[in-house]
C-alpha cells in the first residue's frame, strides 16, 4: 500500500515576531522531515514591507486569509495581546473555509500562541493538533500552568517581593512576569489562562528552544511529577529555529561598514520590530554609547513615551529624520558608529564577524539569533515576556548583562549604559559571557543536526503525523 507525505497546516498570527518562527518551522518540516506544508497568515493591511520577503517561498504554499476587523468588538486601546487573540478567534471561519477547499487535506494543524482557539476546529477535520510556542521554555511552562494558578489560593503571590514558582522551574520575580500574570483580576489573565487550557488539549506543544539552553525547564516539563500531572500535554523542544543570514550580490551599506571593522569590535543595538525608547531614554542611550568609546550599529525609531510602538503598525510615523537624537551626536560618533533609521537586516548583522555584542529588547527571535551566532547580550526588556527572557539570560544562562532598573519601569542612565557596553565588549576571558555564548553556538548546531535533541523531537512529531496519515489511508482503502 502506497502512502503519501504528511501535510502540515501552520497558522501564524500577525506580526514579524510570530511570522518568522512559523516560516522557519515550515522550512524545517519541508527540508528535513519530508512534509508538504501550507502556511496560513492573517493580513492586517498595514504589515511592514519587509514581511513580503518572508511570505515568498518555493518550498511551501502560503495562504493569506482576509483581514479581520475587530474595531466593533475590542477597544482600540486594549492590550495588543487582547487584540491579537480576538483577531485570531474571528479568523476561524476563514481558516475553516480555506482548509475545506484544499485538495490535499492536512494531516496536522500547527497554531501559534495567539491561535489556540483554532485547535477545536482541527477535530472537525480529523487532524492532529499542535501548538508552536516561539518562546523560551519557561514562558511555555507558565502558560500551561496558568489555569492551575487561577485555582490556587488568592494570596499565592500578592506583593512585589514575592516569587512565582512553577513546579520544578526557576522562581520568577514579580517584576519579571508578564502583565497578565501580575494582575489576575482582569480580562488579560482570563484570556491567558484560557490559552493555557486550550494548549493542554493539543497532541503536543512545540517550543523554539533546545535542551542545552533550557535544561532546567525542559527537565521539569518532562519529569517533574507535579508539573506533569498539571499540564499533561507533551512538550517538545524543536529549536533554535531562526532566520539564517542570506548571501546577497547587492551588499548593503551597513555590511560594507562592518567589513572595515575588526573582529568582535561592534555592538549592535536594536529593539525589534515593535520597540523604541522614550525621549529621555533615547538621550541617555546616545550618551552612553558615545561615552563608552565602543563601535556600534544602532537601529533607531522615533521616541514614544510609552517605549513601544503599535505592534501591528510598527513602520508608521517615521520620515527618516534623526533630529530626535542629541545635538552633535551623529557628528561626534561618525568615525565609530553607524545609525540606521527603522530597520536593518538583523540576521546578517549578527552573523558578521565584526559584531561582538547585542543590546537587545530580548524578544525571543532576537535572543536566538544572537546566541546561534555566539554573540553575548545586554538585556533591555520593554514589554510582553521580555523581562522573563532577560532574567533567564542573565541569571540562568549567563550570556547577558542587565541594568539595575528595568527599562520598562524607569530610565537607565548613561553611566550605567557606558559601563555595560564596556563590560560586554571587553569581556573575553575563559569564563566570560562571550565564551558561554560561543559554547551555546556550537550546542545549537548539534541540537538541529541529525541525531540531535531538537532534530529528534521534530522527528517524533513527523512520525506521529505519518502514523496518522497511514491510519487515514487504511480507513479509505
Amino acid at each position: 500500500m502506497a502512502t503519501t507525505k504528511p501535510h502540515a497546516a501552520l497558522l501564524a498570527s500577525p506580526g514579524m515576531g510570530h511570522l518568522i518562527p512559523v516560516i522557519e518551522l515550515a522550512n524545517r518540516l519541508f527540508t528535513h522531515h519530508n512534509f508538504d506544508v501550507t502556511v496560513f497568515t492573517i493580513s492586517t493591511g498595514t504589515s511592514p514591507a519587509t514581511q513580503s520577503q518572508h511570505l515568498t517561498s518555493n518550498l511551501f504554499n502560503v495562504v493569506t486569509l482576509p483581514p479581520i476587523d475587530i474595531s466593533g468588538s475590542v477597544d482600540p486601546n486594549a492590550d495588543i495581546s487582547i487584540q491579537l487573540l480576538a483577531m485570531m478567534r474571528q479568523s476561524i471561519p476563514s481558516l475553516r473555509s480555506a482548509i475545506n477547499s484544499m485538495k490535499s487535506r492536512p494531516t496536522a494543524l500547527v497554531v501559534d500562541f495567539f491561535s489556540t482557539a483554532s485547535l477545536a476546529m482541527a477535530d472537525e477535520f480529523g487532524m492532529l493538533k499542535y501548538v508552536y510556542m516561539p518562546n523560551a521554555a519557561l514562558f511555555a511552562a507558565m502558560t500551561l500552568y496558568a489555569p492551575a494558578m487561577n485555582k490556587n489560593v488568592e494570596s499565592e503571590f500578592d506583593s512585589e517581593n514575592e516569587l512565582l514558582t512553577i513546579p520544578g522551574c526557576r522562581p520568577l520575580r514579580f517584576d519579571d512576569l508578564v502583565d497578565a500574570v501580575q494582575d489576575r483580576t482582569g480580562q488579560m489573565f482570563d484570556d491567558y489562562a484560557r490559552v493555557g487550557a486550550e494548549m493542554s488539549t493539543a497532541d503536543a506543544v512545540l517550543v523554539n528552544t533546545w535542551q542545552d539552553l533550557d535544561a532546567i525547564t525542559i527537565g521539569a516539563l518532562r519529569n517533574h511529577k507535579v508539573l506533569r500531572e498539571t499540564i499533561k500535554v507533551p512538550v517538545y523542544p524543536v529549536g533554535p529555529l531562526t532566520r539564517q543570514a542570506q548571501p546577497s550580490d547587492s551588499r548593503s551599506g551597513v555590511l560594507d561598514w562592518l567589513d572595515m571593522q575588526s573582529r568582535g569590535s561592534v555592538l549592535y543595538v536594536s529593539f525589534g520590530s515593535g520597540g523604541t525608547l522614550s525621549s529621555q531614554q533615547m538621550t541617555e542611550m546616545a550618551w552612553g554609547l558615545e561615552l563608552s568609546r565602543q563601535r556600534f550599529v544602532w537601529v533607531v525609531r522615533p521616541p514614544m513615551e510609552n517605549g513601544a510602538l503599535d505592534y501591528l503598525n510598527a513602520t508608521n510615523g517615521c520620515d527618516g529624520s534623526l533630529d530626535f537624537l542629541p545635538n552633535g551626536f551623529l557628528a561626534r560618533t561618525k568615525d565609530v558608529g553607524l545609525v540606521i533609521p527603522m530597520w536593518a537586516q538583523q540576521a546578517e548583522i549578527l552573523a558578521h564577524t565584526s559584531v561582538g555584542g547585542f543590546l537587545s529588547h530580548c524578544g525571543w527571535n532576537s535572543t536566538l539569533e544572537s546566541i546561534v551566532n555566539g554573540v553575548p547580550l545586554i538585556a533591555w526588556p520593554l514589554f510582553a515576556e521580555q523581562s522573563m527572557n532577560a532574567a533567564f539570560l542573565t541569571e540562568e544562562v549567563g550570556v547577558a548583562y542587565r541594568p539595575k532598573v528595568s527599562p520598562s519601569k524607569g530610565v537607565v542612565m548613561r553611566e550605567e549604559i557606558e559601563k555595560m557596553v564596556r563590560l560586554i565588549m571587553e569581556d573575553n576571558g575563559m569564563n566570560s559571557k562571550r565564551a558561554k555564548a560561543k559554547e551555546l553556538e556550537k550546542s545549537a548546531v548539534q541540537a538541529l543536526s541529525k541525531g540531535g535533541s531538537s532534530y529528534n523531537s521534530l522527528s517524533q512529531v513527523a512520525k506521529n503525523c505519518q502514523m496518522k496519515l497511514n491510519e487515514h489511508v487504511i480507513c479509505c482503502d
